[in-house]
């Protein structure tokens, strides 16, 4: 552990400090149950033609892009045209 700095739970200055405090603490005392542990972000892939998504990846970086980046930009105008309460 860098020197002077301190857990920020156990306000432990080593790791053997940290040890002997989580040895007699118990996690559900300091769990702030107001913000969840842990955040996901959902993702899923798609196939791509390759010479197709070689051509993204052109226009992507013409415009300064990420080629994700246009893809999702085009599939939301597009999601908006059909489904204008999209």
């Amino acid at each position: 552990m860098a020197e002077n700095k301190k857990s920020s739970i156990s306000q432990a200055s080593s790791y053997e400090e940290i040890g002997e405090f989580w040895d007699t603490a118990d996690f559900t005392d300091h769990d702030n149950l107001k913000e969840p542990d842990v955040v996901f972000e959902i993702r899923d892939s798609i196939r791509i033609e390759a010479e197709l998504l070689s051509n993204i990846e052109k226009i992507a970086n013409a415009q300064g892009i990420g080629a994700e980046t246009l893809i999702n930009l085009w599939l939301q105008e597009k999601v908006q045209k059909l489904l204008p309460s999209a």
